[in-house]
């Protein structure tokens, strides 16, 4: 009798238990089943509402390289009925991309005109009012940007041929000086890796018989130290303006909450036929060559991207938030791996864009 009332009690523990664990893993996975938006205070701010099916955990962070924007990382996913992109008039917001990152985790992106500081927003969240037929929501009150973006300039028409001899190319390792970037578990500066990667694709470059900008050497603010984002990514497109390249590309590494999140992606703003040609070259080679999982291509309005004049791409080589990804991107040898692995798509970029009507 006493060994079925042990039973008993232990089948009750471990009901509960359960029951415990699937409603936490319910509420991690609430979703996002609407966004709304309406302009407040005479137009001076826009209130952006994120309706949910259950309590939400956000962690918001202003981003002002490589474009001015608004990062809110989601412990929950994003309902497919909702429109992943919404366009703005970039009076207060260019856009806003709703991404899920895995099957538990999402990320709100909010493009900025020009770069905000923290006061500039305001997030909070509001509980269902069953009455009032009102979801769970998130809020998001974002004003108006100071310091606008300067216009872009003309696009001129490039023709490609095969081969990195004779190219010049534009490389920008992220970040630099006052500004460290996304920073790892262990203490891996953004900004130290790109500037490493980027100094060996210049070797291989130069070896190959190309021309290499670079907007960093060592580890600096490309405009001034504390300068305002919008100035310091000015300074990067200039470089390789004034420079006239012929490609561009500006080297990254990713960063997330939720720490098992990894791989590599490459984004593109296609105001040339070559920019998605680019981005999609530097991704193949960069997985070949390395064990990161593969994100794949995105299309985006980062700064470099937009008021770059050739075709450009930035890409972000994995997770420093991943203590796995952190270790080998902190290794010399798997370095050198990603550099051949940029040069390859390089290369392979003018194949392409020469064979698809770029050549002379």
């Amino acid at each position: 009798m006493r060994r079925i009332c042990c039973l008993v009690l232990f089948l009750m523990l471990f009901a509960q238990q359960a029951l415990f664990a699937g409603g936490a893993e319910a509420a991690s996975k609430a979703q996002i089943t609407n966004v709304r938006y309406a302009l407040r205070d005479g137009g001076a701010t826009l209130r952006v509402v994120f309706d949910a099916t259950g309590p939400l955990d956000l962690d918001a962070t202003l981003k002002g390289n490589p474009t001015p924007r608004l990062l809110l990382d989601i412990k929950g996913v994003i309902s497919g009925s909702v429109r992943n992109t919404l366009t703005f008039n970039g009076q207060i917001i260019n856009r806003i991309s709703l991404n899920n990152i895995d099957s538990n985790n999402g990320r709100i992106v909010i493009e900025l005109p020009g770069m905000i500081s923290e006061n500039d927003y305001k997030l909070f969240t509001l509980p269902a009012n069953p009455q009032a037929n009102l979801p769970y929501r998130v809020v998001l009150d974002i004003k108006k940007a100071s310091a606008p973006a300067p216009a872009i300039p003309a696009i001129p028409v490039y023709k490609f041929t095969q081969g990195l001899q004779n190219k010049i190319i534009a490389l920008d390792p992220g970040h630099g000086g006052s500004d460290p970037g996304a920073i790892g578990v262990n203490g891996t500066q953004e900004k130290t890796v790109t500037l490493a990667i980027a100094k060996n694709v210049k070797t291989l470059l130069e070896k190959a018989g190309a021309k290499v900008v670079m907007t960093r050497m060592d580890d600096r603010d490309v405009c001034a130290p504390n300068a305002s984002a919008v100035d310091e990514l000015e300074a990067r497109v200039q470089v390789a303006n004034a420079g006239k390249a012929d490609i561009f590309v500006s080297i990254h590494i990713n960063s997330f909450s939720n720490r098992s999140v990894g791989g590599a992606a490459s984004y593109y703003n296609q105001k040339t036929p070559y920019d998605s040609i680019l981005a999609s070259s530097l991704q193949d080679a960069v997985v070949n060559v390395s064990s990161f999982s593969d994100r794949g291509i995105n299309a985006a309005r980062f700064y470099v991207m937009t008021h770059s004049v050739m075709p450009a791409s930035l890409i972000e080589l994995g997770f420093i938030s991943n203590p796995n990804e952190e270790r080998q991107l902190n290794s010399s040898q798997f370095q050198q791996q990603l550099a051949q692995g940029i040069v390859n798509g390089m290369e392979n970029f003018f194949a392409q864009a020469a064979s698809a009507g770029g050549g002379q």
